[in-house]
């Protein structure tokens, strides 16, 4: 299943890549599962506040 999801590269500093690790094991996550967690929480509180993200926005936004 994973092989369906697109690839992101990130680069953070290592004492937070460090940080985060120690994060997702305290949450018995990985380090994957918890930025992805992150990330929903993030897009949930965005369009909380500004409206639902539409495909017609992200389309708009990529041309």
């Amino acid at each position: 299943m994973a092989a369906n999801f697109p690839q992101f590269t990130l680069r953070i500093p290592k004492e937070q890549l460090d940080k985060l690790h120690y994060i997702s094991e305290y949450n018995a996550r990985s380090c994957n599962r918890e930025l992805e967690l992150l990330i929903r929480l993030h897009i949930r509180d965005f369009e909380k506040a500004h409206g639902k993200i539409s495909k017609e926005d992200i389309e708009n936004l990529n041309k």
